[in-house]
């Protein structure tokens, strides 16, 4: 059996879907389904790990922005780690940065994470 494209790991009980280099319409569907995977394995908030992407289609886009919708709707967020010029260029052009969270890395969502628990500001 392959391995999923998107894998998702659990870390401080946070889902985390790991994201390929590249998202279009020939793997939105299959990132969709990850994140309502990952939606369904904890609180409904998790992070999507986006660090190795290069090129997000407004496919990939598409997907992102329902499952936030989603989660919001469950209570939850979805937390995007995002370092490519690329990728982050397209959230700027598109909007799409000002709806959902990102952050450089993995690290720095679940820090955020961790320091909205402690404040009683939940997630």
């Amino acid at each position: 059996m392959s391995e999923p494209r998107f894998p998702v790991e659990m870390v401080n009980g946070v889902p985390i879907v790991a994201a390929p280099e590249e998202i279009d319409i020939t793997n939105a569907d299959e990132l969709r389904a990850a994140v309502l995977q990952a939606a369904s394995s904890g609180d409904g908030t998790f992070v999507v790990d986006m660090s190795r992407t290069r090129f997000c289609d407004s496919a990939g886009l598409h997907a992102l922005v329902d499952a936030h919708k989603r989660a919001q709707g469950d209570g939850g967020r979805v937390l995007l780690a995002v370092s490519g010029p690329a990728v982050l260029r397209i959230f700027q052009i598109t909007g799409v940065d000002t709806v959902l969270s990102l952050f450089p890395g993995v690290t720095q969502a679940l820090a955020h994470l961790a320091a909205a628990e402690a404040s009683g500001a939940g997630t």
